[in-house]
């Protein structure tokens, strides 16, 4: 297999986890003789700092040439305060929209071994694995009007959904409870938003087509509650675009850490493949951020830009071995004993696990 990624390491931690993915990717391709080229590119604050516009034309370039994207993380608190199209987050929803990834996968599992690392007891999360498929091009983030009023005094935003966007996402997230196991949960909040009504209606209608999955409908605060209280009762979750956002960070606080969450944003060219976490400023540059969110990422990238299940699952098992020995990050250890390993430290170990397959 000959494929080209760009990689994206971006800012804060970014740069850190990316190099540990790459290290990754670098030694699967070894080891089954692909040939896989990897190439940098700047993205939000760093490319600001630069000069550029938080997506250089160079990085757009890059990524539509590229078989797959990579992202470390995006954000810089130095820009947190400028115009929309200064800030670093713009750039990452320039790149969405430019790749036409529509659909967000953001698998939560609870990996054997780190079952009382989390706030939940161990018997709640024991074997927990969802799946959240967000809607990642429409909803309240791309929806127009948008902006403030001339005096500054108010601002606005539009929370907008067409059927086909509501339709294409939703057979995403049938045809994956397919390969699960035949649940799906669609969440909005039909309730309040006509916006949601119209996503009640088109989820309903595409599951008629599916009589082998069940669905069930939640508002999203009665979800967010059931993840906390219930969450193995979930299997595939599908939202727009601001509650799956928000839920899929809710589900980091159940497997233990937003460190842990990877994620594949598909329907489009190629795909984005990115950690859930943000790019934790505060502990960049200091070698303790948790790689292991943007190696599960890579092995999402493998499988569903690249066709490469083997692979992906190689990867997903030396995660599993790594965490299995007792292996944890600062973000791991949630104030139990122990001594953690750097970012650096457990790349080394999955990188060990997977020379020894």
């Amino acid at each position: 297999m000959r494929a080209t990624i760009a990689l994206l390491p971006g800012d804060g931690i970014g740069p850190e986890v990316t190099e540990a993915a790459a290290r990754v990717l670098e030694v699967v391709a070894r080891r089954f003789d692909h040939d896989l080229t990897l190439t940098r590119h700047p993205i939000g604050g760093t490319a600001l700092r630069a000069g550029d516009p938080p997506l250089p034309d160079a990085t757009r370039a890059a990524c539509a040439a590229a078989d797959a994207v990579l992202l470390g993380a995006v954000g810089d608190p130095e820009f947190d305060h400028g115009p929309s199209a200064g800030r670093p987050e713009t750039g990452l929803l320039q790149l969405r929209k430019e790749l036409a990834v529509f659909a967000n996968l953001r698998p939560a599992r609870m990996w054997p071994g780190l079952e009382d690392g989390g706030s939940l007891k161990p018997d709640r999360v024991r074997g927990l694995d969802m799946l959240i498929v967000r809607e990642l091009t429409g909803g309240l983030y791309y929806g127009e009007p948008r902006g403030r009023t001339d005096d500054g005094q108010a601002a606005f935003n539009t929370m907008r959904y067409a059927r086909p966007e509501i339709e294409r996402i939703a057979v995403v997230a049938f045809e994956s409870a397919r390969q699960r196991r035949g649940l799906v949960t669609s969440v909005d909040k039909a309730n309040v938003l006509d916006t949601s009504r119209l996503w009640r209606e088109v989820v309903t209608e595409v599951g008629a087509r599916y009589p082998d999955v069940r669905l069930e409908h939640q508002y999203v605060d009665s979800c967010a509650l059931l993840m906390v209280t219930d969450p193995q009762k979930f299997d595939v979750v599908v939202a727009g675009n601001l509650f799956g956002d928000i839920l899929s960070d809710e589900a980091g606080g159940l497997v233990g850490s937003l460190g842990l969450l990877p994620s594949a944003s598909v329907g489009g060219r190629g795909g984005l493949f990115e950690p859930v976490h943000g790019s934790a400023p505060d502990i960049a540059g200091r070698d303790i951020a948790n790689p292991v969110a943007a190696i599960a990422s890579a092995a999402m990238l493998l499988r569903h830009a690249l066709g490469a299940d083997e692979e992906a699952g190689v990867i997903e098992r030396a995660i599993g071995d790594t965490l299995a020995a007792g292996l944890r990050t600062a973000d791991l250890l949630a104030g139990a004993s122990g001594a953690a390993v750097s970012c650096s430290g457990m790349t080394d170990a999955v990188v060990e696990r997977l020379e020894q397959a």
